[in-house]
């Protein structure tokens, strides 16, 4: 016997554990080599062997784009009047040219150090290349027209010569600007002179002292929503998932409390619950405004409501049936006059298409700068057709929580007040009252 044999065979033995080794990983190489050509397949493009880049497309935008737009609907010089006359430029913004020069005006002059992104994109600059960026003429046409019939971002890429990616940032950008300049000049609350006019208006068209308003709620449709959130957005009478939101207006459609955001699945109920309509009377910081009705003087005013609403004392529901006369006056007043946010839901909706068509972006807080944007143009159109009740010369600032109230204190002024609020007996005598109120008007 070979004395070397045993040692043979256990070099053997290795040279298996070896060749094992080696297999695994030439294979694990080839499965390596694989999916790199299939990364490189899929970057060049299956098929045509041509590597796929960015489509270059050459824009003329201060020939094509600029100039036509000024020409068009502009002055060009001082001499030649545009094309088109005030009435169409009405018709394609859904504005007043008056409204949105000042709308650009204010946006480009906008100061502020450090500036915003989003107004620094509305300034014309010099690209790259040397020539100058688009302009905010262009910018917000497009921002406007995309708020208004609800298009795709490339709808208006023939005739202004903006890019898909353009058109959607110029949206994103022009509601983030509208919000920042409007928001505390055409979404307030009223000061104490707003609802003595307000009180008037009512009490002179429906024949209501101290109503304020009408408190209701309204759905939009969300196409893209995600599907992680598809439980929490969605319904049963909706196809889509929905967003909710909950708006007071008065007689002339003034819109002065949005509340948006809220998920679809919910119910008025639980969108008054989170909204921040009754924050002011809750903190002790809203204007005392009594009024009288039927010989019984009431601090505060109330709003219009449907059935679902709670028996508030700061809310005047209907009767379900009319057992008399009486009742069947005030069941038609208030139902009459409660009409009133149905009609600034359909006025908000058939001015602004993007409303009233499917939600397409992918986040909320992009649908809330949306509908914030669409319901401070909603108030800005009203006052430019003198429609507006409210008073801007003198701003109305809400007071500040008096601070020399300790804790304990303004936690029993707020339990005070929830109580106040939430009184039901109040809310019987107000509507009992209000019914002897309409009977005596004509009797």
């Amino acid at each position: 016997m070979d004395p070397n044999s045993p040692k043979k065979t256990i070099v053997d033995k290795y040279n298996i554990y070896f060749h094992d080794d080696a297999e695994r990983y030439r294979r694990t190489y080839e499965a390596y080599e694989q999916f790199q050509a299939m990364i490189n397949q899929q970057a060049e493009g299956s098929g045509s062997g041509i590597k796929r880049t960015r489509t270059y497309i050459p824009c003329d935008r201060e020939e094509d784009g600029n100039k036509a737009l000024i020409e068009d609907l502009f002055w060009a010089t001082y001499d030649t009047p545009p094309k088109y006359p005030k009435e169409n430029f009405r018709r394609m913004y859904h504005m007043s040219s008056t409204l949105f020069a000042k709308i650009v005006n204010d946006i480009t002059s906008y100061d502020a150090q450090p500036l915003p992104e989003y107004f620094h994109f509305f300034r014309q600059r010099i690209d790259a290349l040397g020539r100058n960026s688009i302009g905010p003429i262009l910018k917000i046409t497009s921002a406007i027209r995309q708020l208004a019939y609800g298009t795709t971002p490339d709808a208006f890429d023939e005739y202004l010569q903006i890019a898909e990616r353009c058109s959607r940032e110029c949206l994103d950008n022009f509601t983030k600007c509208i919000y920042i300049l409007y928001v505390e000049e055409y979404l307030r609350k009223p000061s104490l002179e707003d609802i003595e006019k307000t009180y008037a208006l009512h009490e002179e068209k429906h024949g209501l002292p101290g109503m304020l308003g009408s408190i209701d709620c309204m759905h939009w449709d969300w196409k893209n929503c995600p599907k992680a959130l598809h439980g929490q957005f969605k319904r049963k009478d909706h196809k889509y998932p929905t967003l909710m939101l909950e708006a007071v207006a008065d007689q002339k459609l003034w819109i002065w409390h949005a509340y948006f955001g809220v998920p679809g699945s919910n119910n008025d109920l639980n969108v008054l619950y989170g909204s921040p309509l009754f924050d002011d009377v809750l903190a002790d910081t809203a204007p005392e405004a009594p009024f009288v009705v039927n010989g019984r003087t009431y601090k505060q005013g109330y709003y219009l409501a449907d059935g679902i609403y709670p028996t508030w004392s700061t809310f005047v529901k209907t009767f379900s049936i009319a057992r008399d006369e009486k009742t069947l006056k005030f069941k038609r007043v208030q139902e009459s006059a409660r009409k009133d946010i149905e009609r600034a839901f359909g006025v908000l909706q058939g001015r602004w298409g993007i409303i009233r068509q499917l939600a397409r972006a992918l986040q909320i807080n992009t649908l809330k700068r949306i509908m914030y944007c669409c319901i401070i143009f909603h108030n800005m159109i009203l006052q430019s057709k003198k429609f507006e009740l409210w008073n801007f010369k003198d701003m109305f600032v809400n007071p500040e929580t008096n601070m020399q109230r300790t804790w304990i204190k303004r936690c029993d002024l707020h339990v005070r007040r929830s109580k106040e609020l939430r009184d039901s007996l109040v809310h019987k005598e107000l509507r009992h009252d209000l019914v002897n109120h309409l009977w005596n008007l004509d009797h």
